[in-house]
């Protein structure tokens, strides 16, 4: 009954300055999309409750700023992340190329104790706009490159694929929660037997 237990899910949306990190988010969570572009003053999140695999979760979804004077703000929230989405905007050839340096940094910021395997989610984002720059088979090879992750085009605007992609970053974060929680309980079971053979043969010394 225990792993029925409400579980918070963490994820963390990164990618250069106007990729459409939070058209993306609020067409999740609100189903809306504004065409006005507003830039992200250091981040934001907003939840969204959802099913995943017959266990009702809830999403945090941090949407951070692209900029690079605000990325130094991106320790505290990258911390206890179950999921980061790396976002690129399919006509602009060099949001895809930053990619390998937003994994990298979030790796370095967040410190997840399994590097090689932590969930990471690439979405390609406006592919409603004709001049598209970059290739879905370039974004492919990048990705198997990588480790397979999961990638998705999608278009914030028309709602294309959006829904599709969360869930697949639902189910990874999902995942990711439930091996760290694992891992946690391990050590502190070993380490209370420790302490209980510690204190018994401490006693027989005293005697």
């Amino acid at each position: 009954m225990a792993s029925r237990k409400k579980v918070l899910l963490k994820v963390i949306i990164l990618g250069d300055s106007g990729v459409g990190k939070t058209s993306l988010m609020n067409q999740y969570v609100n189903k809306r999309f504004s065409s006005q572009y507003k830039a992200t003053i250091g981040a934001d999140f907003l939840t969204k409750e959802v099913l995943v695999d017959d266990r009702m979760v809830t999403l945090q979804i941090w949407d951070t700023a692209g900029q690079e004077r605000f990325q130094s703000l991106g320790v505290a929230f990258y911390r206890g992340a179950d999921c980061c989405v790396l976002v690129y905007d399919t006509t602009a050839p060099n949001t895809f190329k930053s990619l390998e340096s937003w994994r990298d940094e979030f790796l370095i910021q967040a410190s997840p104790r399994d590097p090689d395997n932590f969930p990471f989610v690439v979405i390609g984002n406006k592919i409603d706009l004709e001049n598209r720059a970059v290739t879905p088979k370039r974004a492919q090879a990048w990705c198997a490159a990588k480790n397979d992750l999961p990638h998705f085009e999608c278009s914030a605007k028309e709602a294309t694929k959006v829904d599709e992609a969360f869930v697949t970053i639902a189910r990874a974060a999902l995942q990711q929660e439930a091996d760290t929680e694992l891992y946690k309980e391990v050590p502190e079971r070993v380490d209370l037997r420790r302490n209980d053979a510690a204190r018994s043969n401490s006693g027989d010394c005293a005697c």
